[in-house]
């Protein structure tokens, strides 16, 4: 009687839940179609992009969540509003398509490249004078646009002089996928390696920076850590490791740093203590801490004798991120000083920014029952907010509803 009860309740919870999704207004996909420049006073950011996505058959939409056995390299322009037609900080995504310039994030160009050839063909024409290229690697539950769109973004806001090149991993942009996501990472090691290598071991460029946002942290780390062990060292041209919110284990993150052998470039590490993504991955890793949650009482001493810079974002005021795990590129305080400081080889301290993911998976801290009525429902406070999870979480909902309502209407299958 009371399990059965408890399925109707678990039912009524799903109903209610795909009630609040459906209303809330979703940002249309497939916002990749290139489209005229219209906005005379927009800026205009081109990026180089390696991935090792899948293809996918719709063209505005490019590449999926699935992986695929080689790297495929895209150059891609897109168009950002002007600074008084947005706020810095904000990814302005469109209400209807086509995108349209004079509001909203649009893309202009796509250029499908064909090996490092026309990669390096790419950099003839938008290497800066500085000579420094910037390589961002996203973190978990992003689909192929919203990796493109956030770093240009954070190439745009951060006014970074730096020649913007995206390392997107398969992420198939679920909360229920956080595993397939971490296996990708770790299928993705190499093809990142190689990234780097290349870029790193050309004579034109004189600096490389990288950047890493949570999960895609551990991949940086993993890659780094790999080309070390390879090579005996890093390449002395990268200068600078960023890494934001990352979804490290601390312990694993000591290991990698010992296998660096003492690198020379510049480690600075962006933590905050409230960032509640990182809460729900330290609750399903065995309650070990992730790095991007790192007190400073009990870690910062050890670190920065190694000479890694830890800044404590916990005091800044988060703006829509609700779940406080973006504050990296969703502060104008703090991308500002991305660019300005740490992209130009300075250092940044808690000061310089003006102190004063989405993941959805406490589910599976539920006896790893992913899927499960109670599973989602644990969740969907996350979807709710989230606007990245909203577009998944409706055919969940009915697919997981129907279940349930089998399951009542059979209870016998127990």
């Amino acid at each position: 009687m009371g399990t059965s009860a408890g399925r109707r309740a678990g039912l009524c919870a799903l109903l209610v839940l795909g009630t609040l999704i459906a209303a809330c207004a979703n940002r249309p996909t497939g916002v990749l179609g290139p489209v005229a420049q219209t906005a005379t006073d927009a800026t205009e950011v081109n990026m180089l992009v390696a991935t090792t996505r899948a293809p996918s058959t719709d063209p505005n939409v490019l590449f999926t969540g699935e992986r695929a056995p080689k790297v495929s390299l895209t150059a891609f322009t897109v168009s950002i509003p002007p600074d008084d037609r947005r706020q810095i900080g904000q990814v302005q995504w469109p209400r209807s398509l086509p995108s349209n310039p004079q509001t909203d994030f649009a893309t202009l160009a796509v250029k499908p490249l064909d090996g490092t050839k026309a990669a390096k063909n790419w950099l003839d024409q938008n290497l800066p004078p500085s000579r420094r290229v910037l390589i961002f690697v996203h973190g978990f539950n992003n689909r192929f646009e919203d990796a493109v769109y956030r770093f240009a973004q954070i190439t745009h806001d951060s006014r970074s002089d730096a020649a913007p090149v995206l390392f997107t991993w398969p992420s198939r942009a679920r909360v229920f996928d956080y595993l397939f996501d971490r296996e990708s990472t770790i299928f993705s090691r190499d093809a990142f390696e190689e990234t780097v290598w290349q870029v790193a071991s050309d004579p034109r460029v004189n600096d490389v920076i990288i950047m890493a946002h949570s999960m895609g942290a551990w991949l940086a780390m993993e890659g780094l850590r790999q080309m070390a062990i390879r090579r005996g060292k890093l390449p002395a041209k990268i200068s600078n490791v960023i890494l934001a919110a990352p979804d490290v284990d601390v312990d694993v993150f000591a290991s990698q740093w010992r296998s660096l052998n003492s690198p020379k470039a510049r480690f600075t590490l962006f933590v905050s203590q409230d960032d509640r993504a990182l809460q729900l991955s330290r609750r399903i890793s065995g309650g070990v801490d992730r790095l991007g949650l790192v007190d400073a009482q009990h870690f910062y001493a050890e670190l920065e004798k190694t000479g890694i810079v830890v800044i404590d974002l916990t005091s800044l005021r988060s703006g829509d991120d609700a779940l406080n795990h973006g504050r990296f590129a969703a502060s104008p305080e703090v991308v500002k000083a991305i660019g300005q400081r740490l992209v130009n080889g300075q250092t940044v301290t808690d000061s310089d920014v003006s102190l004063g993911d989405r993941i959805g998976v406490a589910a599976m801290g539920v006896g790893q029952t992913v899927g499960s009525a109670a599973g989602l429902v644990i969740s969907a406070p996350i979807a709710v907010v989230d606007p990245a999870t909203r577009n998944t979480y409706q055919s969940q909902v009915q697919q997981l509803g129907r279940s349930v309502s089998e399951t009542v209407e059979n209870p016998a299958a127990d």
